[in-house]
Formats: C-alpha cells, sequence, structure tokens
C-alpha cells in the first residue's frame, strides 16, 4: 500500500511539471451564452429513460441528487471539471489497469453528478465493448448498440437515450467479438466529431477497458483530451499502476487517479 501511496505523489509532481499534451484539434473555444435551437432539439428528440432510485443505489449509483453518499463524487466532479475547463479539454477517458476497480461506477455516477449542473450538457458513452456494463447499471437497452454507430450503420440519436435534460448514454447491447477494429478505426474518430459537433456536449465520458488485458483502450486514447485512472485499495498492485500510467500518458493527458474502495478512512480517496 505504501509503495502505491508514493506511486501517485510521483505521478502528481510529474503531471504538474510537465506541459499539457493538447493536440491542435482539441485547443476548444468556449461554448457560447447560447445554444443553437437546432442543438436543443436533437437533446429533445432522443428518448427519454428512468430509473428507479433504489434500482441505481443498489448499482453504487448515488449522485441523482445531493447528499453525503453523493459528496467524494461530486468532489471529484467538481475537480475534474475544473481542470478540464482550464485546458480547454472536453474529452474524458475512465479507465483502469485491471477490472474490477470500479471505473464503470465512477463513469456512471461522474455522469449523473454532472447532470445536476443544469448548465452543462454531458454524454457517456461505453467503449468496454468486450464487456459492457453501463446498461446494467442503469437497467435499461438502447434500441441499437454503441457498435451500430461507430459502424456508421445506425445515427447516434436511434441509439442514444436521453437521462433527465442533459445527460445522453450511448450504450451497448451485447459485446462486439472484434472491438479494436472499431475502437482504431477512422470512422470511429469522424463519428465521434460529428457527434460532438452536432450535440455540443460540455463533457464527453469514454467508459474504456482496464489497460492491461488487451489492446483496446490503447486503440481508442488519441480520441481522448485526459483520462482519469481507477485503481483499487488492496488489489492493484503498484507494478499494474505504473505500467498503466506510463502506457496512457503516451497517448494522452493523465487528469488523475482514483483510490477506489479505500477502507482506512471516511470515503473513497482521489489523488490529482
Amino acid at each position: 500500500m505504501e509503495k502505491l501511496q508514493a506511486a501517485l505523489e510521483k505521478a502528481r509532481k510529474t503531471r504538474t511539471g510537465q506541459g499539457a499534451m493538447v493536440p491542435a484539434r482539441h485547443q476548444l473555444q468556449a461554448r457560447p451564452a447560447e445554444t443553437v435551437p437546432e442543438t436543443d432539439a436533437l437533446w429533445q428528440a432522443l428518448a427519454p429513460f428512468e430509473v428507479d432510485e433504489r434500482r441505481l443505489i443498489d448499482h453504487l449509483v448515488v449522485t441523482r441528487e445531493a447528499g453525503a453518499a453523493a459528496t467524494p463524487f461530486d468532489i471529484l466532479r467538481t475537480k475534474v471539471l475544473l481542470q478540464m475547463r482550464q485546458n480547454g479539454w472536453k474529452r474524458l477517458a475512465i479507465t483502469s489497469p485491471m477490472p474490477g476497480s470500479g471505473k464503470t461506477t465512477i463513469a456512471c455516477n461522474l455522469a449523473l453528478g454532472l447532470g445536476r449542473q443544469r448548465d452543462l450538457r454531458s454524454i457517456l458513452l461505453d467503449l468496454d465493448l468486450r464487456d459492457p456494463s453501463v446498461h446494467r447499471f442503469f437497467e435499461t437497452e438502447p434500441p441499437h448498440g454503441i457498435g451500430e454507430v461507430l459502424t456508421g450503420a445506425v445515427p447516434f440519436a436511434r441509439n442514444a437515450l436521453r437521462y433527465g435534460d442533459n445527460v445522453a448514454l450511448s450504450m451497448a447491447r451485447h459485446p462486439e467479438t472484434d472491438p479494436t477494429r472499431l475502437l482504431l478505426a477512422e470512422d470511429t474518430v469522424d463519428m465521434l466529431d460529428a457527434i460532438e459537433a452536432a450535440y455540443k456536449p460540455d463533457v464527453m465520458i469514454f467508459d474504456l477497458p482496464s489497460v492491461l488485458v488487451n489492446d483496446d483502450t490503447r486503440a481508442f486514447l488519441k480520441n481522448a483530451d485526459c483520462a482519469l485512472i481507477v485503481i483499487r485499495a488492496e488489489d492493484t498492485r503498484f507494478a499494474q499502476f505504473d505500467t498503466c500510467e506510463r502506457e496512457i500518458a503516451e497517448h494522452t493527458n493523465v487528469l488523475g487517479v482514483v483510490l477506489n474502495a479505500y477502507r482506512y478512512g471516511d470515503s473513497p480517496r482521489e489523488a490529482n
């Protein structure tokens, strides 16, 4: 545990001392004070859905309403949002070294926490295509899978579901047998750019696979402005975190590290 804490501190100091890696296409302008009517109409046209609060809590998604349970995630939301705004970033990847660290739980809570900011619009995309789970967290299934969107077979509007007024979820229906071909494809780059241009989200969250289990996340990270690494106390090994952090840093900016399931305090800890 001491090695892991030392690694977090080292990663923080390293990131503080180096310049931000911002691709030219991500030098973003601030959103106009008023959203164009066409964008409003596109959001309203997305099929709405709802899920019972108790069902969300069963899946440890606790940020629909403010409260003690939501506070650690709200702190994470604020720190993430402020740092992304400071750097002009919109696309956030969430991943982990190995499965079971809680990355999808973090992604879902972050999306609903952002949803309580009425002046923001957020899109959560489930790109853990070998083992998609966002649809299980929200206990709903889209009419078409996100894989069909990435190939251009189905428009985003026929896949995405709207939660409240300002959160959209693009989910899978079933696992993909060869997801790397989708995540590496230039068609995916074009599709994501088209979604961002049409729906003008303030934040796009990508729930990605764990880095060390396959090459899917490596294939996709070029499309993200930054990445949040989720590690699990007592489970994630120092070597796993170190390798994961270095590989992510080769492709995008490491926004921070979340230490999940930390048992020796009042709440999960977040290092940034």
